[in-house]
């Protein structure tokens, strides 16, 4: 199935994008991005579809304006790994190989801003502050895939389900998303790929958090009833 492009160009858009300060181009003065505008075009995926494969060669970068994604890479046996969920303002694509190095698919509907590789790379040669603004990125994604490898590490699984509910509402946060619940567009499955756990453990988990009275399951998501035994176990 392919995705569904706007015929708008971003400069009809881009005065109403709402993650523009968290964004790649939240370095660009008015000038500079009236000329950035007119180098991508805003996709929209539908839930389910891919936005781009593993192993496949990188002719764009993409700057996710709305929606969630889910980041994983296959396992030589079959297995998912889910390495990570992009939000809002998040960058993606931008690797060394020149091939991307896992694969990322739409939760729920979800918009791109699409910039094609080579005029991206032209316009960064001469702005190092925009340069510095993909550094930030990255350094903000290499502590995000750290803190992803101790998630993985010698944790119980009430341990990981607390660290990554804390860290997912951390995340939403940042994004000045008030919180009464933390919505969960993903899956039971897919917190269990990102955990390394079973989807059985992970159901298990959270009914016993809610049983303990630690967490209440909603639809689409849960309610933190007890925030601080929640950083007690995640911090364990």
């Amino acid at each position: 199935m392919k995705p569904v492009v706007t015929i708008e160009p971003n400069w009809q858009l881009c005065s109403d994008c709402a993650v523009r300060a968290s964004a790649v181009c939240s370095s660009l003065d008015a000038v500079e991005l009236r000329e950035f505008e007119h180098l991508g075009r805003r996709v929209h995926f539908s839930s389910g579809e891919t936005v781009f494969s593993e192993e496949d060669i990188t002719t764009s970068f993409y700057n996710l304006l709305e929606g969630v994604m889910r980041l994983y890479k296959l396992l030589p046996d079959g297995r998912r790994q889910i390495v990570g969920f992009a939000l809002p303002g998040d960058f993606l694509g931008m690797n060394i190989s020149g091939r991307h190095n896992f694969s990322a698919d739409a939760i729920g509907a979800v918009t791109v801003c699409q910039f094609a590789k080579s005029p991206f790379g032209r316009f960064i040669e001469d702005r190092p502050h925009l340069l510095r603004r993909i550094n930030e990125l990255a350094i903000r994604e290499l502590s995000q895939a750290r803190d992803h490898m101790v998630l993985l590490g010698r944790r119980s699984a009430d341990e990981k389900v607390a660290a990554f509910l804390l860290g997912w509402r951390e995340r939403l946060v940042s994004l000045k998303r008030a919180l009464d619940t933390v919505p969960l567009p993903m899956s039971r499955q897919d917190i269990a790929d990102y955990l390394g756990l079973t989807i059985e453990t992970v159901s298990r988990t959270f009914t016993k958090l809610e049983r303990h009275g630690v967490i209440e399951i909603i639809h689409g998501g849960i309610s933190l009833l007890d925030p601080a035994k929640v950083e007690a176990l995640a911090a364990a």
